[in-house]
């Protein structure tokens, strides 16, 4: 760990949070000191296990960490980012920004208002399957990108997840929750996207835990669990993005984009690697090899803003990218809800690429 590593903190001591603090702890320019939670009971049980300080959050935004990663659930970002602007420090938040599109903008205002930076998860699009798409498309190998599909289906985490109640609440569902990965990485690969349509529709109001240790509880569903998005690039392509909550198996590819030379498929990007395929025109597919990062690397983005935070240059999971994404779902359910198209209002530039050499730049041990 060097001497110059940026301090961090967390504030949520949840579910996600032994992601966080193991995937940080394989990026040598951040060190993550302590813990907050609302629960003392639950910061105190997390800081034994991960060997870190116990702290209120007041104590955590008094202390000498330079970036609070917020872990709370979607409802509380606003609030807890606030503060921690307020407090000036610099914020990474969990996915999505905020539980609203109005809550996004309020809390992006928060950020300007106090100089400080804002960082937003998801950052998998850094990582190795999302960089060799990135540089694929960069180097016009297919040409234009006309259109695409997306697909994120499943059963729900009703049956494997210990909380399963908030996935159905507003500011959650299988597009805030998990079509956020596919919109970053569709971001980052194409650019902007100025219009959305949207259909949208919960297929039970009511769903029952089919396993485990909460067999038979019923779930209240508040929030639409199939949510169909048609995205307009403003680079041109058309793409559709099917999420939902309500489907057992299928045989989709999770994403796919179609160039004027040839087409793409992605892996899930909700992990870092995965396999990618090409093909040219009408040629065979072929493998393509993901770049670094490829393993479970959750902290990716915060390490990166440190880095960039260090070098005085932007940093590329910024809040302007996660505000843009939060207005694309934000839209689609509105576009659903009137059955007409809508406008998006923020625009965002691609993040940067990353370079080759990143992964040493931050000591990284890069497929931990």
């Amino acid at each position: 760990m060097s001497e110059k590593a940026t301090k961090l903190g967390i504030i949520g001591a949840g579910d996600i949070f032994p992601a966080y603090a193991r995937g940080l702890a394989a990026f040598g320019n951040v060190q993550l000191i302590a813990v907050a939670d609302a629960r003392a009971e639950a910061a105190t049980a997390r800081a034994a296990e991960f060997g870190l300080l116990a702290m209120t959050p007041a104590e955590l935004l008094a202390s000498e960490a330079e970036i609070i990663i917020n872990l709370t659930p979607p409802a509380a970002h606003l609030a807890v980012g606030t503060e921690v602007l307020r407090a000036g420090k610099h914020l990474y938040t969990e996915k999505p920004l905020a539980a609203s599109y109005a809550e996004g903008q309020a809390l992006m205002e928060a950020a300007a208002r106090s100089g400080r930076r804002i960082g937003c998860a998801p950052d998998t699009f850094l990582g190795g399957a999302g960089q060799a798409a990135r540089a694929l498309l960069d180097s016009g190998r297919l040409g234009r990108i006309v259109a695409g599909q997306a697909c994120m289906m499943e059963r729900g985490p009703d049956d494997w997840h210990p909380n399963p109640e908030f996935f159905y609440r507003p500011g959650a569902g299988p597009l805030m929750d998990m079509g956020v990965y596919y919109l970053t990485q569709l971001v980052q690969l194409l650019g902007p996207v100025r219009r959305v349509s949207g259909m949208a529709h919960s297929s039970w109001l009511q769903r029952t835990v089919p396993r485990g240790p909460r067999q038979g509880q019923r779930i209240e569903v508040q929030t639409p669990t199939h949510v169909v998005a048609g995205l307009e690039f403003e680079a041109g392509a058309f793409v559709t993005l099917s999420t939902s909550f309500d489907v057992w198996k299928h045989k989709n590819s999770h994403i796919e984009l179609y160039g004027e030379q040839g087409s793409v498929v992605l892996p899930d990007p909700n992990q870092f690697g995965g396999d990618l395929s090409v093909c040219e025109c009408d040629g065979d597919w072929q493998d393509l090899a993901p770049r670094t990062f490829t393993g479970r690397l959750r902290g990716l983005g915060v390490a990166e803003m440190a880095w960039a935070l260090r070098a005085g240059q932007p940093h590329r999971a910024n809040g302007e990218l996660a505000l843009h994404v939060l207005e694309i779902m934000d839209a689609t359910l509105r576009a659903a809800e009137k059955a007409s198209p809508v406008l998006l209002g923020t625009r965002c530039e691609r993040p940067a690429p990353l370079p080759l050499s990143f992964a040493q730049q931050i000591a990284c041990e890069v497929n931990a």
